[in-house]
């Protein structure tokens, strides 16, 4: 793409097929996407635009957004953010990339809210779910926690733009929360079995963050360990949600009514009919 005039359609067209190649599944709209970006313009603007040639600048631009894609950087990460609930979050390579699947868990856990409710997100990564709920639940206290400080960064940047109050704090699971109670713990846990990492499409493996994937030996780690520290960080009648994924709802279920403290649990499915989350309430 050099020495001859490129204009909006040409360089389309080469980079669908470039991408294609590359394994990259809707290469055309995610070559609309980028320049979209560089120009300026939305998608309607490229259309009556198709004859529109690039200046050397775009061109250069353009280049590198498609040479990152061509490496399976995720588009998300390339253009710097992702919709949820209707909100742009801004991502980075520290956060997973917000996933429509996990709009269930916030719906679910704006079923059980309450005006004022105390609510904490473990795990908290861009923010999408606090920051959600915060948006839904202007009244409530939301608290996320990450082990992470670039997350938390990424998490506070979001928590700007929207203009939430939002109380960010790091550390491990509960322990940022010491001697606190709330009235709703919602978590999207890494829940991928280790071994089966390797098997992930190259734009989650090679560019998302590891340590917010692996589940452990069989993906429930996490869930274990929040199920047994929950009772003592939730008010009486409080709930626990979490997202799971798939194939692990009835496991993760048993792990909440096998104890003995949760009662009322139950599962939510997914836009697919994919059980995506699982919850129960404190006796």
């Amino acid at each position: 793409m050099s020495a001859e005039v490129w204009t909006v359609l040409k360089v389309l067209t080469w980079t669908k097929e470039f991408l294609s190649q590359k394994g990259v599944e809707n290469a055309r709209l995610e070559s609309e996407w980028m320049l979209c970006a560089v120009l300026g313009l939305d998608r309607m603007g490229l259309y009556v635009n198709f004859d529109k040639p690039l200046t050397p600048r775009e061109l250069a631009d353009y280049r590198g957004l498609i040479a990152r894609r061509g490496r399976r950087e995720p588009l998300q990460y390339i253009l710097g953010s992702q919709e949820f609930m209707g909100l742009e979050f801004a991502v980075t390579p520290a956060v997973l990339i917000p996933r429509h699947d996990t709009e269930v868990l916030v719906n679910e856990a704006l079923k059980r809210a309450h005006k004022g409710s105390r609510i904490l997100d473990i795990g908290v990564g861009s923010g999408c779910i606090s920051i959600a709920l915060a948006k839904a639940l202007p009244d409530a206290t939301v608290t996320g926690v990450d082990s992470s400080a670039e997350a938390l960064a990424v998490a506070e940047k979001n928590r700007q733009a929207h203009g939430v109050s939002l109380e960010l704090l790091q550390g491990s699971l509960f322990e940022p929360v010491h001697g606190r109670r709330f009235d709703l713990i919602v978590s999207n846990p890494p829940y991928i079995p280790s071994a089966d990492l390797k098997a992930l499409q190259p734009e989650v493996l090679d560019h998302e963050p590891v340590a917010a994937l692996d589940g452990g030996e069989d993906g429930l780690h996490f869930y274990r360990s929040l199920v047994a520290a929950a009772p003592d960080y939730l008010a009486p009648g409080g709930w626990l949600l979490f997202e799971v994924g798939i194939g692990q709802a009835e496991a993760v279920e048993g792990l909440l009514a096998g104890g003995g403290k949760f009662t009322g649990t139950f599962t939510a499915k997914d836009a697919a009919d994919i059980d995506r989350v699982v919850g129960g309430q404190l006796k």
